[in-house]
């Protein structure tokens, strides 16, 4: 029996269709910020009340400047307590997104996870290609551990996350912290994560067009973040080409069954397995890439979030 895709999905792919607005490809970068800012303002749940909300300059140590973040604290959390910290990177193509787009999200999972968030504004294509996100995510993370004690976090619980391209991120964050031998990091929240960048897998064909997320969004993200060739066979972009991936900390993938990077999150859980990693991967099989973050249109997307922050609790607790 074939699967369905979700009424209200369906709905929003009409509503979308009817539109006939300019295909994403089509958009300059700066017009395709625009529009997607709009779609987190008009479908985003409403962002509920933390304790504390701060904006962040992460003094960037290699090239000078800093990156933008923004720092969560749990309701009713009191400020000198030690919280748990997830470092949560925004999706976008690595090319549009930013931190108010996310922020509602943010907040959910402070509030529901209890912890603290440090939100990542890292450096976008087409103005600072790959690698650039790639250090910034990186930088960031190993900061607020080295940040700690003014954070008022614990550094023996700190997380990652991503949304999409920033699902990439966190992905990447995890092996290079492995790699480097800091932070040690306890757990990765991978929400419909970018694993491989020359994938050709069959679901990049069969919802490749008319599911949010088409092939030429996807292509048109891709050349604006990889300058070469060879970029695309680098795992720092294509996680899922990393060969060893023994130690790194147990993860959540969270997919949609009709997204074109389904086969890619699914191979990315079996490559984690494989090398004796702990996966938890749920798939919401009626949804379409990017619903976690459209609460007022998907259903789904309270129950995704409250997966992610019950996953989050158990990863803290241990």
């Amino acid at each position: 029996m074939s699967k369905q895709l979700d009424p209200q999905a369906k709905a929003l792919m009409e509503k979308v269709a009817r539109a006939a607005a300019p295909a994403f490809h089509a958009l300059d970068v700066i017009k395709a910020r625009s529009e997607t800012r709009k779609l987190y303002t008009y479908f985003s749940l409403s962002a509920p009340p933390v304790a504390l909300v701060r904006e962040i300059a992460i003094p960037r140590t290699e090239g000078g400047g800093v990156i933008p973040a923004r720092y969560y604290r749990s309701l009713g959390s009191a400020p000198q307590t030690l919280l748990p910290l997830l470092v949560f990177f925004h999706g976008g193509g690595w090319t549009v997104g930013d931190l108010d787009s996310y922020d509602p999200l943010c907040r959910v999972l402070a509030n529901r996870a209890a912890c603290a968030v440090l939100s990542v504004d890292y450096r976008l294509a087409p103005e600072h290609p790959f690698p650039a996100a790639v250090d910034d995510a990186y930088a960031a993370t190993l900061w607020a551990k080295q940040q700690a004690h003014e954070l008022r976090v614990d550094d023996s619980r700190i997380a990652v996350a991503g949304d999409s391209a920033g699902g990439n991120l966190a992905a990447v964050t995890a092996i290079l912290a492995r790699d480097q031998g800091e932070p040690a990091l306890v757990f990765q929240l991978l929400i419909y994560p970018a694993t491989d960048q020359g994938s050709e897998r069959p679901s990049q064909k069969e919802f490749g067009r008319g599911y949010l997320l088409d092939l030429e969004a996807i292509r048109f993200f891709q050349n604006k973040y990889l300058r070469h060739a060879r970029d695309y066979e680098d795992w720092r972009a294509s996680p899922l080409l990393r060969q060893d991936l023994a130690g790194l900390p147990p993860a959540l993938i969270i997919t949609a069954g009709f997204d074109p990077l389904l086969d890619d999150c699914v191979a990315y859980a079996d490559h984690l397995r494989s090398a004796g990693v702990e996966v938890d991967y749920h798939c919401f099989e009626g949804m379409v890439h990017g619903f976690l973050t459209l609460g007022k249109v998907f259903s789904a997307a309270v129950e995704a979030s409250d997966l992610a922050a019950r996953a989050l609790v158990r990863a803290f607790r241990q």
